[in-house]
C-alpha cells in the first residue's frame, strides 16, 4: 500500500508552507483533486480503518494518562466535508474518548464577552480530543467577509489567536488545524446534489447561494488565515477535499500521527497488585 507524504509540502504549489513564517498563500496553488500516490477509493479505506483502529487504542491511552489532550480544527467552505470527516476520522473510537463542538452564530451571552471565550470552554479537557466543526477562525473569516466589526477589530486578532493557540500548546495541547479545499466546481455539484437528494435537502439553505457568491472574498480570507497563523506550535495542513475518500485519509492520517507522536503511556498501577484476590 502506497505511503501518505505531507499533504502540505507534497501538493502542487509554488510556495509550500512553513511553520512560524508568514508567507503568502495562493488558494490556486494547491490542487483540490491532489492525489499523492496511487492511492484508489479502495486501499484508502482500508488505510483510514487501520487509521481509526491504531488511533483508538492510543486515544485510550491518553485518556488513561489524562495529563494532554488534541484539539482538531476544521475549516472549510460549505460543502467542503467537515462532518464527513469527523465521521471518518472518529469510527470506532471510544466517544468517551472525544468531545465535537460545532460553532454557530454566537449567542447573545456570548456576544457579551470577548470572541474567544466560547472557544476557551470548548476546549478538550486532559485526556481527551476536541474536534471543532468550525472555530475561532470564523472570527477572521465571515465577521471579516460580512463587514461585521471594523477591519482595525479583525486584523488585531491574528495575534491574539496565536497567542490562544500558543498557550494551549504550552499546556499540554496539541493543535491540529485542517482546512478542507476544495473547488469552486465541486460546491456547486455537491450544492446540487443536496437539492436532487430529499433526505440531504434539510442542510440546504437559500442563505448557501448568498455565501457563495462572496467565493473570491472568502478565499482572500482563508489565504490570509493561513500565512498569519501558520505557526510552529499550531501550523496549518491544506487538505485537497474534492475527492472525499482522500481527504478522509489525510486526516485520519495526520490524527493517527500527532497521536503517535504524543505516545502517551499507562499511569503505573498500584503497588501490591499481583497479591490481591478478588473475592
Amino acid at each position: 500500500m502506497a505511503e501518505l507524504r505531507s499533504p502540505v509540502t507534497n501538493l502542487h504549489m509554488t510556495q509550500p508552507l512553513v511553520p512560524h513564517r508568514q508567507l503568502p498563500v495562493k488558494l490556486a496553488d494547491f490542487d483540490p483533486r491532489y492525489v499523492d500516490g496511487d492511492w484508489n477509493k479502495l486501499t484508502a479505506a482500508e488505510r483510514v480503518a487501520e487509521n481509526t483502529a491504531i488511533s483508538g487504542e492510543l486515544a485510550y491511552r491518553l485518556y488513561a494518562e489524562n495529563k494532554r489532550s488534541v484539539l482538531l480544527v476544521l475549516q472549510g467552505m460549505d460543502t467542503s466535508g467537515k462532518d464527513g470527516t469527523i465521521r471518518a476520522a472518529t469510527t470506532g473510537i471510544n466517544p468517551l474518548s472525544f468531545n465535537i463542538t460545532a460553532f454557530k452564530q454566537p449567542s447573545v451571552e456570548e456576544l457579551e464577552h470577548d470572541f474567544l471565550w466560547r472557544i476557551h470552554k470548548a476546549t478538550p479537557n486532559r485526556g481527551h480530543i476536541g474536534i471543532f466543526n468550525r472555530s475561532h477562525y470564523e472570527d477572521v473569516l465571515i465577521v471579516r467577509v460580512h463587514k461585521l466589526v471594523p477591519k482595525s477589530v479583525w486584523r488585531a486578532r491574528y495575534e491574539a489567536i496565536n497567542g490562544f493557540e500558543r498557550h494551549l500548546a504550552a499546556n499540554g495541547t496539541a493543535v491540529l488545524k485542517c482546512f478542507l479545499h476544495i473547488s469552486k466546481d465541486e460546491q456547486r455539484e455537491r450544492l446540487e446534489a443536496r437539492l436532487a437528494d430529499p433526505t440531504k435537502r434539510w442542510k440546504f439553505a437559500k442563505g448557501d447561494l448568498e455565501e457563495r457568491a462572496l467565493w473570491d472574498d472568502y478565499q482572500q480570507a482563508y489565504e490570509d488565515v493561513l500565512a498569519r497563523c501558520n505557526t510552529e506550535h499550531a501550523p496549518w495542513h491544506i487538505i485537497p477535499a474534492d475527492r472525499k475518500w482522500y481527504r478522509n485519509l489525510v486526516v485520519s492520517n495526520l490524527l493517527r500521527e500527532t497521536l503517535e507522536k504524543m505516545d502517551p503511556k499507562f499511569p503505573p498501577e498500584e503497588e501490591g497488585l499481583d497479591q490481591i484476590k478478588v473475592v
